[in-house]
């Protein structure tokens, strides 16, 4: 049966013929990559239990319209195949170990985001075993580089060890040594304090801190995707306007008010999910004022019920931005063509991104 794979230009939401899939030699390998690992958008299927081969070398990513594709294959500008869950069904129906896989694939179409954070909810929730949970950390890369961030989460803590000094470790790592073997006598004594004041035993202060540095490493991953987006939110934005100026534009019908519903939409999500970030700022600050295991359950239960709501939000508005950009970035395209794009592809899926964001947790019952 030849497949229904059509042959892509990279990049979302883009169509083609419709080859056959490319032998297994020309598929990347399964190894994950870090980008795809990184990524809000993309799920290497390998993290999963997959049955069958082909599958555990494809990816599963979101295109400019919000929509799952599993992509089997991308050999960079000559194409990629992608294609929906319900036509890969038709291609490996005759298998019996698909049926597990394909279980599995309608659970994964159906999440707003493939980033790490919310899918160890998500997969938790769905009683998805993973057999390597190092697949759902960030990679060590990843890590170094939020270190901006991490720095203002981990103050607080270095403050409590160190007293008001304003040492600061690239990451959690060395401080993570520190407490499992202590080398200084006062950095032992500064380590029992925090255990009395945690009120727990020196032995598990390793455990409580590898917690608090993944739920603020998550927080500083978020928090970096949102600095990126805002920016480019607000190009677009003001692209948008330009757009509403030009005389051919305004002869468009409809355009004036898709043009209102987008900014409108892009800075209600924008602006809600900032408070939302404002007010996880101010948690953590005030956190160590009263340290105990309970206030950082409570914080640490507080911020992971806005996982899946927050790599949704983010994980739109990346794609939605690069499907622009990869289509009118570097001076590309006029006003008429973009002004076509942004009726047939940028409104599409943005009531969806609105509802996500609107499904979070209300911002004052983080306060």
């Amino acid at each position: 049966m030849a497949t229904e794979v059509a042959a892509t230009k990279a990049g979302p939401g883009s169509s083609g013929a419709a080859p056959n899939v490319p032998p297994a030699s020309q598929v990347a390998d399964k190894a994950v990559d870090e980008g795809d690992r990184d990524s809000l958008h993309t799920l290497p299927l390998a993290l999963l239990p997959m049955n069958t081969p082909s599958l555990a070398r494809a990816k599963m990513i979101k295109d400019g319209r919000m929509k799952s594709m599993v992509e089997m294959y991308n050999s960079g500008k000559a194409g990629s195949g992608r294609m929906e869950v319900t036509n890969l069904a038709k291609i490996f129906e005759s298998s019996a170990d698909f049926k597990a896989d394909l279980v599995i694939l309608e659970h994964m179409e159906r999440l707003h985001s493939y980033d790490v954070y919310s899918l160890r909810i998500e997969l938790r929730r769905l009683g998805i075993p993973i057999a390597d949970q190092a697949g759902l950390q960030l990679s060590a890369r990843k890590a170094q580089e939020l270190t901006s961030h991490m720095t203002e989460f981990t103050r607080p803590l270095m403050q409590q060890i160190y007293g008001g000094t304003d040492t600061d470790f690239e990451s959690m790592e060395p401080l993570l040594s520190m407490f499992k073997s202590p080398d200084k006598s006062e950095a032992l004594k500064k380590l029992r304090m925090v255990a009395e004041k945690l009120g727990i035993p020196l032995a598990e202060v390793p455990v409580f801190m590898e917690e608090y540095g993944d739920i603020f490493l998550s927080l500083a991953y978020y928090q970096d995707a949102l600095d990126v987006i805002i920016p480019r939110v607000s190009k677009f934005l003001d692209e948008l306007a330009t757009l509403n100026q030009n005389f051919q534009v305004r002869q468009m019908p409809r355009f004036k008010e898709t043009g209102e519903m987008l900014q409108q939409r892009f800075n209600d999500i924008t602006a809600s999910i900032t408070g939302r970030f404002e007010s996880f700022d101010r948690n953590s600050r005030t956190l160590w004022d009263d340290i105990n295991p309970g206030a950082f359950r409570a914080m640490k239960e507080m911020v992971q019920a806005h996982y899946v709501t927050i790599g949704g939000v983010l994980c739109g508005l990346t794609v939605k931005l690069d499907a622009w950009d990869e289509k009118f970035g570097r001076g590309k395209g006029g006003p008429v063509p973009k002004a076509d794009f942004i009726m047939s592809e940028m409104r599409t899926g943005m009531n969806y991104i609105y509802e996500i964001e609107k499904s979070a947790p209300a911002i004052s019952d983080l306060n």
